[in-house]
């Protein structure tokens, strides 16, 4: 549309009936005119707000007014890229909370540390290293620890920074590696102030910050993926540099790799003990038409000894590696990029149980989670024959972990080092190992929450970061298999719009801690006040953490409350849950138009999975589905008529839930000039009737 220079209405020019505060209790009852149209509202509900309604003169073409249309415009490409179908988040919502701490100066690299149960936060940055305290019902604070580089000899300014890469517990220490200035080196931390100088460690942190690394720490044991000088052996390997005996992986069995993430796992044996690593390397198959990447988890015994011959004895000898596939057969989507990785443990304690939550993209920028278990991918490892290899395996097998730290016989190694790859690759759980969702939206990394409604029932929540800076709020909840997945809302965590760079989640004390390049926030997973629309909105949100409270009226957290509380959760229509059969209707609001005005009807539309209709009386004159290009249904009317005059009501449905979301009626100017004058009248007669009525009450006594 065309935005006409001119031709808008001030807004204060329009006359406006009574809104709040306006009720008169007295005025019109005692003389019984009801003719002065006004009736206070029900009770327990407010009056009418200001109207939102937009008045406009007629230009010779319509047109947005240029503050509307740009965020409007802003909006409409956002959600063209991202799409906000029913598998996007229900609902946006802002963290207002003061759990907010600037660095005060950009961090473009940072690493982020908590302790689960502690009220801190550590963040490596650029030559010093920062500690957040978020205390209960307190003002967050920050005090930083300065480490800068020594800056030995360097080429350029950023050469000669220290940026921060690790931050680990180690005892009573805080151990803390950096760049350095290009000669990486570790500094312990002692009562979180004092700076003891560990001089230069090799593997413990990278030359530059944009280098991808990963470091494991399990006991006295480190394990590295960072190469130890800085312009030999350009091939990245994964090594144990401290421990019994440093091994590295061969230069052959990964093709430019980039690891995602590493975990130790203790099998039913000691010796059977497991370093499973996951990452995304360069696809061997150089057909046009298969993807650049394909995603692994491989797999090394903890008690690897190393090879018995020349070339075998300082390599891993149990290395394997095996596809991970995250495909849609439905669709016919492949996702193949992995992005990140989240060990979710059995709360059990059975190891074969453990939930590996993966986030994979492809070339489209579409998004999945699979989900994959520790057990299918130990038995892929154990059963599968060898890609490629076509001849009996040799005794042992590649990759079988040997009791007593026995070698490996150089047989089994040359065969395991010629053909890495395992023939059957690692499909998601479940009987359609298909992705838990999949999503328009780019994921780029995953933490999850396994929680307890109050009726008991578990429930997988996943926080997603988004390329947007936000974070989605998708709960899982279900038997394997049949899982139900609803994408409860969108979280802005931060002050500043900006790129998230790492998310850490404290279950014990139910936080999520959140960076950017600005600022660390402090965010609760139960952020039940966002919920509008009393029990109905609550309910309908079907977020576990949240229910309604009959006797507060308020949508309030099950950690918060000691009552019973009304949660329906998994079922199609949880409001039917709530006591009151239908939500309030929306207050009526007020507003006087002349003829031949052109204007619009503005309807928030709060739920991105419901569709929204704008009636006049019964006609529907604009429908919005979840799919709207818009924050807002908008209801434009081109030439005001006579018959355009009268009600207009915003409709939400979403599933069998119907609300009424806004009510307007729209008056001609004259007839709104007659209300306002009998309102007045209204207010004379209250007047002259509260004088009148003491002295003829006096007269009456007397009497």
């Amino acid at each position: 549309m065309e935005l006409p220079e001119s031709g808008w209405r001030r807004f204060s020019q329009q006359r406006v009936l009574p809104a709040a505060g306006r009720w008169l209790s007295l005025g019109c009852l005692p003389l019984s005119l009801r003719g002065c149209g006004m009736t206070p509202p029900p009770p327990g509900r407010a009056a009418p707000s200001a109207p939102r309604a937009r008045a406009l003169s007629p230009p010779a073409r319509f047109g947005l007014p240029l503050l509307l249309r740009l965020p409007l415009l802003f909006w409409v490409a956002a959600a063209s890229a991202q799409g906000h179908s029913r598998s996007g988040p229900r609902i946006s919502a802002v963290w207002k909370g003061q759990d907010h701490v600037d660095f005060g100066q950009p961090e473009p690299h940072t690493v982020l540390f908590h302790e689960p149960g502690s009220f801190s936060v550590w963040v490596g940055g650029r030559g010093k290293v920062y500690h957040f305290n978020f205390p209960e019902g307190k003002n967050a604070s920050v005090r930083t620890v300065n480490i800068g580089s020594t800056k030995g000899s360097c080429q350029d300014k950023q050469d000669c920074e220290n940026y921060i890469t690790l931050l680990e517990r180690r005892g009573n220490r805080l151990l803390v590696c950096g760049t350095n200035a290009r000669k990486p080196s570790c500094w312990n931390l002692v009562n979180d102030s004092v700076v003891v100088s560990l001089g230069e460690m090799k593997g413990y942190a990278p030359f530059s910050p944009d280098e991808n690394s990963l470091v494991l720490f399990e006991g006295d044991e480190v394990y590295s993926t960072i190469r130890k000088q800085e312009y030999n052996g350009k091939i990245p390997r994964f090594r144990r540099i401290r421990g019994e005996s440093e091994l590295y992986t061969s230069d052959t069995v990964m093709q430019n790799p980039q690891f995602i993430k590493a975990t130790i796992v203790h099998q039913d044996q000691a010796y059977d003990d497991k370093i499973y690593y996951f990452f995304r390397e360069d696809n061997p198959d150089k057909n046009p038409e298969a993807p650049l990447n394909v995603s692994r988890v491989a797999q090394l015994c903890r008690g690897d000894q190393g090879g018995e011959s020349s070339l075998s004895v300082s390599k891993w000898n149990t290395f394997l590696k095996a596809m991970l596939v995250c495909s849609d057969a439905a669709t016919n989507r492949n996702f193949n990029r992995l992005q990140d990785v989240f060990l979710l443990p059995d709360p059990s304690g059975q190891w074969r149980d453990t939930r590996v939550y993966g986030v994979f993209s492809n070339p489209w920028n579409y998004s999945a989670v699979c989900v994959y278990s520790l057990g299918d991918i130990d038995k892929v490892f154990r059963t599968s024959s060898l890609k490629g290899y076509h001849m009996g395996l040799p005794n042992p097998r590649p990759g079988m972990c040997l009791p007593k730290k026995q070698p490996i016989p150089t047989e089994t190694f040359q065969v395991a080092d010629s053909h890495p790859e395992v023939a059957q690759r690692v499909e998601p759980m479940g009987p359609l190992k298909t992705p838990l969702f999949h999503s328009k939206y780019h994921y780029q990394k995953v933490v999850v929450h396994r929680m307890q409604a109050s009726n008991g029932e578990t429930f997988h929540v996943l926080y997603l970061t988004t390329d947007r800076g936000t974070i989605h709020k998708v709960v899982e909840s279900g038997d394997q298999g049949h899982n139900l997945v609803f994408n409860i809302m969108e979280i802005q965590p931060f002050h500043r719009a900006a790129a998230i760079q790492a998310i850490s989640l404290d279950a014990d004390r139910r936080k999520l801690y959140v960076s950017s390049q600005w600022e660390v926030s402090q965010v609760p997973l139960d952020m039940c006040e966002v919920y509008n629309g009393g029990c109905h909105g609550c309910l309908m949100s079907r977020d576990p953490y949240c229910g309604w409270d009959q006797d507060q009226d308020h949508c309030v957290s099950i950690y918060s409350s000691q009552r019973s509380l009304l949660q329906s959760i998994n079922p199609a229509e949880p409001h039917k849950e709530c006591p009151n059969p239908k939500p309030d209707d929306a207050p009526l609001q007020k507003v006087s138009l002349a003829r031949n005005s052109r204007y619009y009807l503005t309807c928030p539309m709060e739920s991105r999975h419901a569709t929204y209709l704008w009636r006049h009386e019964e006609n529907v004159e604009q429908s919005c589905e979840p799919g709207h290009q818009s924050p807002s249904c908008i209801l434009f009317i081109e030439n005001l008529t006579a018959r355009q005059y009268g009600h207009y009501r915003c409709e939400a449905q979403e599933g069998s839930y119907l609300r009424e979301a806004q009510h307007w009626e729209l008056l001609p100017e004259d007839r709104a000039l007659a209300e306002q004058l009998m309102g007045r009248a209204c207010a004379l007669a209250s007047s002259f009737w509260l004088g009148v009525l003491p002295t003829l009450i006096l007269g009456l006594l007397v009497h």
